[in-house]
């Protein structure tokens, strides 16, 4: 996949998804959280230094972030991380 591809459109139905209630969603092949998982879990704060950057957001996105309160830039920043973190080891420079 090129960097820069961003022809590949999802075929999901997102209206239909939208409107599902959490009783509709199957959720039968997630094991549910036992208490020995949350013996184990530690809360993982980033540890380097932030740094400031101007970037382009359209309207709609930026908008939607503003809207979920006073930290909507650390809320960007940890959807960037997690992006990036997902996509760590995705070759980009394949042509």
């Amino acid at each position: 996949m090129k960097e820069n591809d961003m022809s590949n459109t999802s075929k999901t139905d997102w209206a239909r998804i939208d409107a599902m209630t959490d009783e509709e969603i199957d959720t039968s092949d997630i094991p549910p959280l036992t208490d020995e998982f949350f013996a184990k879990a530690k809360l993982r704060l980033p540890t380097s230094s932030n740094a400031t950057v101007a970037v382009e957001v359209d309207s709609e996105t930026l908008e939607w972030f503003q809207q979920q309160g006073e930290a909507a830039s650390k809320q960007m920043s940890a959807a960037l991380r997690i992006y990036a973190a997902a996509h760590k080891y995705h070759k980009y420079s394949e042509a």
